[in-house]
């Protein structure tokens, strides 16, 4: 982005405004080289390894996309989806570096190698996003994306035994090399069953589970954009299968909280995992979800997983949490702050945790959701989204649009609560309401933004 268009964000909160410069400086400062052999690309790995793996970049293109680096995104998500093959058990590159390989740390030859399995999933999930986001379709059906994930949803699951009746019956390592040595990280961790990769006989990880459920739903949603609707009905099916298993089987009564992983041994245990229950939207039961995200608070986390709470939290409300989660990730006394997910983490966690603004290409809607405290005003400006650049004012009564696109944009404006009436632009119409994620319910009125205006929508 030119200098005068670079995403800008002002708050009658002062840590909060230092908090997302911060973030933003840091983010902005892990772009790479787009002269480099890989192409335009970002960090999204240790810094020290000059390259970008499949999790963080899922994580992380979000807040990408909204600083300038949609380029960087389109390339890294073909990167990946080009690299799917056969002989790999229709894995990709884990990590690629800026020379445009494999990164060495995670990969000597198409048999050994790191690679957890999520991934394709997550990256799946995080390319339907960033098309709502963009209305860029090539996401959904560009020919790279459109084999990656038609492999990942059929052969990737029949290669590595994850039918949702083989989850827990599955082998430990369903594709071992024949001279397979355990000592070996490539041998051993040529397919994690999850994300969590501290449990040396760990079978199944249910944040696996949850991609695999997010994933077949996101393929459904996929499909049925193309008009393929009795397709889509099929993976309907599939990604309730795999929810399903989660609530019937990972559910501990007596702990009140959910298993995270089951081991060779027959055995279910806790380690890390709770937190892609909630990134990856599986969760339908209320109580559970409310449980679920007191464990997370209730508890120190590495730096990664908790580059992840702002936007999670923001999905359920919770503006204290977010604020203070954004303010440690961005605080100088923050150990391994300067990791690329973390600054990318806040940004996102502020636009779309706080702000609650997102979008929908389908129907070419923004929507807004203030979860701040009651006392702030909060504004992003040059707001990159649906090919347009916006800006957006929230306070927790009153909300305004500015549209800098050529076209006009639809508007859904959202306040917490029950309200008969909103006001746009001092008329009164009467809102709607719907139930948001964790039981909140909110009011909403579609309106529509001409190009080059501004509308704003106020509750009484």
């Amino acid at each position: 982005m030119a200098q005068s268009e670079r995403l800008r964000f002002r708050s009658t909160d002062a840590a909060l405004q230092t908090a997302f410069d911060r973030a933003t400086e840091m983010a902005l400062s892990h772009r790479g080289n787009p002269a480099d052999p890989v192409g335009d690309w970002y960090e999204a790995a240790l810094p020290s390894r000059f390259a970008f793996c499949m999790r963080d970049v899922a994580h992380q293109s979000m807040a990408a996309e909204m600083l300038g680096l949609g380029k960087a995104n389109s390339n890294m998500f073909s990167q990946f989806a080009k690299n799917i093959s056969d002989s790999k058990d229709w894995c990709s590159y884990w990590e690629i570096n800026k020379e445009g390989k494999p990164a060495p740390a995670d990969y000597r030859n198409d048999e050994e190698f790191w690679y957890n399995l999520n991934a394709n999933f997550d990256v799946l999930n995080a390319a339907w996003k960033l098309y709502l986001w963009t209305g860029d379709k090539r996401y959904v059906n560009g020919l790279e994306f459109a084999n990656f994930y038609r492999k990942s949803v059929r052969e990737y699951v029949e290669r590595w035994v994850l039918q949702p009746d083989s989850l827990l019956s599955r082998p430990l390592h369903p594709n071992a090399l024949a001279g397979y040595d355990d000592k070996d990280s490539f041998h051993r961790c040529r397919g994690l069953a999850s994300y969590s990769e501290g449990v040396h006989d760990l079978k199944m990880g249910v944040d696996l589970i949850a991609a695999l459920s997010r994933g077949m739903q996101t393929y459904a949603d996929m499909l049925r954009l193309e008009g393929k609707n009795t397709e889509a009905a099929a993976f309907d099916k599939k990604a309730e299968q795999y929810r399903q298993h989660i609530e019937n089987k990972w559910w501990s009564e007596k702990e009140d909280k959910y298993f995270t992983y089951y081991s060779s041994k027959g055995a279910f245990g806790y380690t890390e995992g709770e937190t892609f229950l909630l990134w990856f939207d599986v969760l339908k039961d209320t109580t559970r979800t409310r449980k679920t995200i007191d464990q997370i608070l209730a508890r120190d986390w590495n730096i990664e997983n908790q580059s992840y709470f702002p936007y999670v939290l923001g999905q359920y409300g919770y503006p204290d949490q977010i604020r203070s989660q954004v303010l440690h990730l961005t605080d100088p006394a923050t150990k391994r702050r300067e990791y690329p997910e973390v600054s990318y983490g806040a940004v996102q966690g502020v636009v779309q945790g706080i702000m609650g603004i997102d979008a929908d290409a389908r129907v070419n809607r923004v929507t807004t959701l203030f979860n701040g405290r009651a006392e702030d005003t909060h504004t992003i400006e040059n707001l990159p989204v649906l090919q347009r650049n916006i800006s957006v004012t929230e306070s927790v009564k009153t909300t305004s649009l500015r549209n800098a696109g050529s076209s006009a944009v639809q508007w859904r404006v959202m306040f917490a609560g029950k309200h008969p009436f909103i006001m746009v632009n001092g008329a009164r119409r009467k809102a709607s309401q719907t139930v948001v994620k964790g039981s909140r319910t909110a009011s909403f009125l579609e309106v529509t933004v001409p190009a080059g205006r501004e509308v704003t929508a106020r509750i009484e």
